[in-house]
């Protein structure tokens, strides 16, 4: 009543179909969503512009007045002293100004 062959070589196969699937599963909920999430992060960061507002990975929101290429420098509240350079990829989300 063995499923195997008595060699080996069937269990071999099936552990060599397990590994196949398991590494195909893993590519669908793993690798795949974060690649597309890098995706959209980098298309976002690319559209960025100045006036857009932002919310940093910190939780601060702000306006951007100036941008290098790998640093924004962001306006945060009303006081217009409060700018802070930082990196773009600290921004987590952007926002367009609407206009009318």
């Amino acid at each position: 009543m063995y499923l195997l062959t008595t060699d080996g070589t069937g269990g071999m196969a099936m552990m060599l179909v397990y590994v196949v699937v398991i590494g195909v599963a893993m590519y669908f909920l793993a690798i795949r969503p974060q690649k597309k999430e890098q995706k959209r992060l980098n298309a976002m960061l690319s559209e960025l512009a100045v006036g857009d507002s932002v919310v940093t990975t910190g939780g601060f929101y702000g306006v951007v007045i100036d941008i290098t290429d790998e640093d924004v420098i962001v306006e945060f509240g009303s006081n217009k002293n409060c700018r802070i350079p930082m990196r773009k990829a600290a921004i987590a989300e952007v926002e367009k100004p609407e206009t009318e």
